[in-house]
């Protein structure tokens, strides 16, 4: 199921596109990520549980998103970003913002009440995402690119 998505988000406008890795990118969006994790804290100190799951969500997606910089893969659909990291670093890498990016939606379009307990875990894992993201795209080895490049371009060719 998961291979048909990907050969699919290849074919789609603004899908997953194979281009140069960009070393100066994904450090900007590692940058954000870490901007956008301490805006999910100020918001959930000033009880803004709604806008505290959209920035955890954001930054999780930016730090995802700094690793396909480095590797040289650009795409402009979420779903289709996180569908390729979890074939190339496993679906465990991915399972947290898959689960954060449900709980973003809930928030932005279906009113809760009382979820601060929810709201503070989502933060504290998003912290651990983040921290996994950087120190993986910090100590990814040409060698390693390579590899995820040539692991993504099998469903680019299809």
């Amino acid at each position: 199921m998961e291979n048909k998505k990907l050969k699919w988000c290849f074919k789609i406008k603004d899908g997953l596109k194979l281009v140069k890795p960009n070393e100066r990118l994904s450090k900007s969006y590692l940058k954000h990520a870490k901007s956008s994790l301490l805006r999910a804290k100020k918001d959930f100190e000033d009880k803004d549980l709604l806008w505290t799951t959209v920035a955890i969500y954001y930054a999780e997606y930016y730090a995802l998103y700094s690793f396909l910089q480095k590797i040289g893969i650009k795409c402009e659909n979420h779903s289709c970003s996180i569908a390729i990291v979890g074939f190339l670093l496993g679906e465990n890498n991915t399972q947290i913002i898959k689960e954060h990016k449900n709980k973003r939606i809930d928030a932005q379009y279906y009113m809760k009440i009382d979820q601060e307990n929810k709201v503070e875990d989502m933060l504290v894992k998003a912290q651990n995402f983040i921290s996994n993201f950087d120190e993986l795209v910090s100590n990814l080895s040409y060698k390693e690119i390579s590899k995820y490049r040539y692991k993504a371009s099998s469903f680019q060719k299809i």
